[in-house]
């Protein structure tokens, strides 16, 4: 044990000095010296580590040699002042302040804190509260330990919304999704209510502008960017117009009935005829057609707008640009390997409470409502089979292409009746695209720069501003500047929507599965296939990993 005497403070008071002769007080251990610390004064000092270790060192070599006679001096321990640090995130959207309790020296106060975050250059988002939490930390600490927690937060820039187009009016193919109420209660299937039209200045469709966001901040002060909401245009199709008191607004100028577009809508003059049989012929219509009877064998019907059939359609081709709607059943008959005598083919959305032995295609979803059987059918969209209620629908046969995914009631049938289903099937054509416009992007980036930098190449201004070939070369300089900043802006909105589809595509683009899934149903969701050996229940089946998954605790 060392005499308490041999360690004493620095004449400045700032350190604990050891002063020992070897050949008395050696040999020594690192304990015998952190037990001199531990005496009153000394106790929260910090110990100089590698001081101590050499003191060791240096005391027990010296012990037997002549040397160790004379006094040897080190300073082991010195008082630390508190400490404060500002540490900010690799994006500079937060800062954490980190504070050290003092070793026997001055704390850290509320002044300290203010001069840390200037000499860090941190200025916004800060919290007062969380600052003065962490001061009052320090008397609760022991000397040199450290506590840290947020104490600034950025704010994220809000992206704008799109335009988003609003249809106001309901369409032909959602007549046949509400059946009407009887005075009972009940409801009957064979009642669809009247043909839906429009009259003039009625309110067709509205347009939500586009918003531009607000901008966000860094810790630092950093003023972020939004990136503005992407602008849809309303377009005035054939029997409408944009209101004059509105221009947000689409309303009809003539009666008929209402046809969605892509970029609005469009009122149709109806052609009404009972039945198309070899008696009436084939109808090429522009405009929309309501059939109140059937379309016959053999017959086909041909419009711009939509059809409406409120019979059946047997063995016969309907084209329409806008959406299909049959109210009762679509019955075709097999010609030969995957060939049908019955075809319908739409723009928009197909809609039918009951498809058999048919072609289906359309760019829109398809909706059948009681059961689709030993079909083909392909959309762009969803292929819905089921009814509003989910109660029923059956997919029983054939292929069923759909690239936004499959809900259906039952696929299958018990007697193992083979049903091929596709979705999600066209990520690598849109990853793609997104490389495309990843391409473009950075392609007009550099043609801007090289704009740039031939403007700064040009001579002073005065020398030219009276040329009126420099001045038009120029001018046609910056006019492809601003024509390719305009462009490159509304491809890097593409790109995040493309990219969010890409990236949520196999969460997005499933099937779903309210019932059952029978055996021998062909399962392809990308390239991941799985062919069904049992029944499985209520499920949602996905693309994990490159394999069919089957959850069934997800809710379809």
């Amino acid at each position: 044990m060392l005499a308490p005497e041999l360690l004493e403070l620095s004449s400045d008071g700032t350190k604990a000095e050891l002063r020992l002769i070897p050949a008395n007080h050696g040999p020594v251990t690192e304990n015998d010296l952190r037990h001199l610390l531990a005496l009153p004064g000394f106790a929260n000092m910090c110990p100089l580590d590698p001081v101590i270790q050499k003191a060791v060192i240096t005391i027990n070599k010296l012990c037997g040699q002549d040397d160790g006679k004379f006094e040897q001096f080190f300073a082991i321990a010195e008082k630390r002042d508190g400490k404060v640090e500002i540490i900010i995130s690799p994006d500079r959207m937060q800062a954490e302040m980190e504070i050290t309790a003092a070793f026997g020296g001055k704390e850290m106060s509320l002044p300290d804190v203010l001069i840390a975050l200037k000499a860090s250059g941190v200025s916004m988002g800060l919290s007062k509260a969380r600052i003065e939490q962490l001061l009052k930390q320090i008397p609760l600490m022991s000397p040199g330990s450290s506590s840290k927690q947020p104490i600034a937060f950025g704010k994220p820039a809000v992206n704008g919304n799109n335009a988003v187009l609003e249809r106001k009016v309901a369409l032909a193919r959602e007549r046949l999704l509400q059946p009407q109420e009887r005075e009972d209660g009940t409801v009957d299937m064979r009642n669809l209510g009247s043909v839906i039209t429009v009259k003039p200045n009625d309110t067709l469709m509205i347009k939500i502008p586009a918003t531009e966001g607000s901008a966000g901040y860094t810790v630092k002060g950093e003023v972020l960017q939004p990136k503005p909401g992407k602008d849809v245009a309303l377009v005035a199709g054939e029997g409408t117009a944009i209101s004059p008191k509105d221009p947000n607004k689409l309303i009809a100028t003539v009666a008929g009935q209402p046809v969605e577009t892509r970029t609005g809508m469009q009122v149709d003059d109806v052609l009404q005829i009972k039945e198309v049989d070899v008696k009436y012929g084939h109808v090429n219509f522009k405009g929309s057609v309501l059939i109140t009877g059937d379309v016959h064998e053999g017959m086909q019907v041909r419009s711009s707008g939509d059809v409406t059939v409120m019979g059946f359609v047997d063995s016969a081709q309907i084209e329409a640009d806008g959406d299909i709607i049959v109210s009762k059943g679509v019955i075709g008959r097999q010609l030969g390997e995957g060939k049908y005598s019955t075809s319908l083919k739409a723009k928009g959305q197909i809609a039918a409470q009951f498809v058999q032995y048919s072609n289906l295609d359309a760019d829109g979803d398809i909706q059948v409502t009681k059961q689709l059987l030993h079909s083909h059918t392909s959309t762009r969209g969803k292929l819905i089979v089921s009814d509003n209620n989910g109660r029923r629908g059956d997919l029983v046969g054939g292929q069923a292409h759909a690239a936004k995914g499959v809900r259906a009631v039952v696929i299958g049938a018990t007697a193992g009746t083979k049903t091929e289903v596709f979705c999600a099937m066209e990520l690598n054509d849109l990853k793609a695209d997104l490389k495309a416009l990843d391409e473009s992007v950075k392609g007009m980036v550099v043609a801007c720069l090289d704009i740039d930098a031939r403007i700064r190449k040009l001579p002073p201004k005065s020398e030219w501003q009276d040329d009126p070939v420099m001045l038009e070369q120029v001018r046609m300089m910056m006019d492809e500047k601003q024509r390719m900043s305009t462009e490159r802006t509304r491809e890097e909105l593409q790109h995040d929507t493309v990219k969010q589809e890409v990236d949520a595509y196999y969460d997005n683009y499933r099937i779903e599965v309210l019932k059952h899934i029978f055996v021998n149903v062909e399962l392809h969701i990308g390239p991941a296939f799985q062919r069904t050996q049992r029944e499985h229940g209520t499920c949602t089946v996905s693309n994990q990993g490159q394999e069919i998954s089957f959850d069934y605790n997800a809710k379809p």
